[in-house]
């Protein structure tokens, strides 16, 4: 029987072929040591700048990743019973002054503090302009 594709291109597949009493964990087992003497092929700094361009991809990709930040104007504690017996126009009582900066927080953890801003874009939202950075917060 001819074929029209050399034999050294039928050799990877043939490695991987059962021989007569072999399993399939068996074959893996030899496609794995392969690989492994192929790594080992390449130099102590081929690996290491292969390695280092991955973790920077890595460390890269983690500034896409959105992070809800809350603002805190302020804390009240009412009764429940209050609560329930509020009507519209009520007022709840904050722990804050007008005046206070506001808290500009990352889940429990309080990262800054500023001032609320009225955009100037006229579309009537709210922004905060930092005043402060909290220490230990990288960026500063």
């Amino acid at each position: 029987m001819t074929s029209d594709t050399p034999a050294a291109a039928n050799e990877p597949a043939k490695a991987l072929q059962p021989r007569s009493g072999e399993d399939a964990e068996a074959i893996a087992d030899d496609a794995i040591d392969a690989e492994f003497e192929e790594d080992q092929s390449h130099s102590a700094g081929e690996r290491l700048a292969a390695a280092a361009a991955q973790e920077g991809n890595s460390r890269r990709a983690i500034f896409a990743v959105p992070v809800e930040v809350v603002v805190c104007v302020g804390k009240a504690l009412p009764p429940i019973g209050e609560l329930i017996n509020m009507r519209r126009d009520a007022i709840i009582v904050l722990d804050r002054r007008i005046d206070d900066p506001v808290e500009i927080r990352i889940g429990d953890r309080v990262i800054a503090r500023g001032e609320l801003q009225e955009l100037e874009d006229g579309s009537g939202r709210l922004g905060v302009r930092m005043t402060e950075i909290v220490d230990g917060v990288a960026g500063q």
